[in-house]
């Protein structure tokens, strides 16, 4: 049973925390303590408050909140979330807006498998909304998954991105955001060589790691330092007793969120503390950008050991996308076989964790792509999070992109509607 302690004792350290926090919410929350004029017990207060719902997110999938868009008949439109494929380890998810004509833009959002769930894109989403019929990939918890159901890798995950591409059919748009950004374009090369008229019209990546020797980062240093081994022995465990997946191997979501903000503890700290404050003096409130913030990013899901490990040693340290080198199924992706979709890619020239040059790299692999086919593009100032979500998207990159996209999916231009904020 190796493993599974650590990962149930990590889910009790999780709940005694969320217990702590209601326990001194309630105690210190009592009327009787109003005839005591000591700060004491607000503090207190707001410290239960905002530890138990921080350590109560970190076990909870968010809703996507997209309740309505607005249209260009100057109605708010309803917008249902159906799922058209689903698979055990993930769903292909179509955002339905009720009473709107079809729009020409069709775009699938791949969505990260990195510890956070799909909705870490929500802004994206809704960013986009307006301007096209938006599909994504939505990546299911893997402690929710029985072991019956089997491994899932980055070859399995490749595979899913071809099936749900071959679902959508070949007038669809992908734009892959980070982590998918590698398999992203093998599928897409896979469905050049094996299936051409199942190709997606465009190809937008993102921030992703497709040669991550192209430019140093912590996360490129971090991979050439450790052994297979070590990670192994250091980050995957057995799924616990009380789920449905008991017993799978895998990068816990509590382990993955100790990384991150261990990679900006300062930051997190202050922000935590600065909460406090504010809940102490009576100025927070439940939807303040600190909790729109951390009820996302505090909310991570568990990721397969096969997925994490492949990841790390054929993407990172194999580097065989980079190479060309990469194999589906047995099958040897041709990247230069992509000839016929139009691919861009987005960097940010402050981000840290995929660095400027590691996504530009696909346009050197892409030898069968005509010149006038291939972008790239460099926001200034901002960060892994600001290419696909914030301000710099809103303004910059999302009319970039749409653009990019009517002027190769073969559809008319079409006015793209401005976003002051999502």
């Amino acid at each position: 049973m190796k493993g599974m302690m650590s990962y149930d004792l990590m889910e009790t350290i999780r709940n005694t925390n969320e217990w702590m926090g209601a326990s001194a919410r309630a105690m210190a929350s009592y009327p009787a303590w109003g005839l005591v004029p000591h700060p004491m017990f607000k503090v207190m207060s707001a410290w239960g408050r905002v530890t138990e719902r921080s350590f109560a997110r970190m076990v909870i999938k968010p809703d996507w909140g997209i309740r309505t868009i607005p249209g260009v008949d100057g109605r708010d439109h309803l917008v249902n979330v159906e799922t058209l494929v689903d698979r055990p380890f993930g769903s292909l998810v179509h955002f339905n807006v009720l009473g709107r004509a079809p729009m020409q833009r069709r775009v699938l959002l791949v969505a990260p498998m990195s510890g956070h769930y799909a909705t870490l894109l929500r802004s994206t989403v809704a960013s986009l909304l307006p301007d096209a019929d938006i599909y994504i990939t939505d990546w299911n918890n893997a402690r929710d998954i029985p072991v019956s159901e089997g491994k899932f890798d980055i070859e399995d995950y490749t595979l899913y991105l071809v099936e749900f591409m071959r679902h959508l059919g070949p007038d669809i748009n992908v734009i892959a955001v980070c982590q998918p950004a590698p398999l992203t374009l093998a599928a897409t090369a896979y469905l050049a060589e094996v299936e051409p008229a199942a190709q997606p019209r465009t190809l937008t990546l993102i921030g992703g790691p497709i040669d991550p020797d192209a430019a140093p980062t912590e996360v490129t240093d971090f991979g050439r330092r450790i052994t297979m081994g070590q990670l192994e022995h250091l980050a995957i465990q057995r799924v616990g007793f009380k789920h449905k997946g008991a017993g799978r191997l895998v990068y816990p979501g509590l382990m993955q969120l100790a990384s991150f903000i261990s990679m900006n503890a300062e930051t997190h700290g202050k922000a935590f503390t600065d909460k406090i404050t504010a809940e102490a003096k009576g100025e927070g409130s439940e939807r303040d950008k600190h909790n729109i913030f951390y009820d996302e990013y505090l909310s991570v899901m568990d990721m397969t050991a096969e997925f994490y490990l492949s990841t790390v040693e054929r993407i990172f340290k194999g580097r065989e996308i980079a190479d060309n080198r990469f194999s589906v199924d047995g099958h040897q992706v041709d990247i230069g076989k992509i000839t016929a979709v139009a691919v861009k890619t987005v960097e940010g020239s402050k981000d840290d964790i995929s660095a400027p040059g590691q996504c530009s790299a696909a346009l050197d692999l892409l030898t069968g792509l005509p010149p006038e086919k291939k972008a790239g593009y460099i926001e200034i100032g901002a960060g892994h999070y600001g290419i696909f979500a914030g301000r710099s998207w809103r303004e910059n990159i999302r009319p970039l992109v749409l653009s990019f996209i009517d002027q190769n999916a073969g559809v008319e231009a079409t006015k793209v509607t401005p976003l002051r904020a999502v």
